[in-house]
């Protein structure tokens, strides 16, 4: 089964969460690496390493991200990288699949489904450099509490600053280089 390299340069993890119950925050991940085993052919053996430097979410406002990566949320300085490594792969039709693995967050591991679809091949001759890449789209939601995230702020209403469900979307350009 072929090995295939995330591209740093073509791949972000991204998050939605609730803000104070009415609107939602976006952000993402910039440094997203890792690894795919995977032949569409045998969706079943396919297998997924990825890495996220939790030090690179942006959310587009500086004193948010700083919050972010506070011990209130992600921890950085002690909890620098973001796992996902699958366990299982079921097949889920020609372009689908559902991907269960561990996710690791501030320490934290706790099993996890992806909702997996892919585009590809394509290939691309970069100055006698073969590239053949497929995309991926991966997409789960997980309970923040569950990986030590607690921090949060009442709100008069009975609701609360923080939403506890984070949505995360895995978008990554996998290639293999033939020289």
């Amino acid at each position: 089964m072929a090995k295939w390299n995330i591209n740093p340069t073509h791949s972000s993890a991204t998050f939605d969460v609730r803000h104070m119950m009415v609107s939602w925050v976006h952000g993402m991940f910039g440094a997203v690496t890792g690894t795919l085993n995977f032949d569409p052919l045998e969706v079943e053996r396919a297998a997924v390493a990825v890495e996220i430097d939790a030090a690179s979410i942006y959310s587009g406002v500086e004193q948010r991200d700083g919050h972010l990566k506070s011990a209130d949320f992600l921890e950085v300085e002690k909890y620098p990288v973001i796992t996902f490594k699958s366990t299982r792969v079921e097949p889920d039709g020609l372009d689908r699949a559902l991907v269960h693995g561990d996710l690791t967050i501030r320490g934290v591991t706790r099993p996890v489904a992806l909702e997996a679809h892919w585009a590809g091949p394509a290939l691309f001759d970069d100055d006698g450099k073969i590239y053949t890449s497929f995309g991926f789209r991966a997409k789960t939601c997980i309970n923040r509490e569950d990986f030590g995230m607690v921090f949060n702020m009442p709100m008069e209403h009975g609701g609360f600053m923080a939403g506890k469900q984070v949505h995360l979307t895995l978008n990554a350009e996998v290639d293999l280089v033939e020289e």
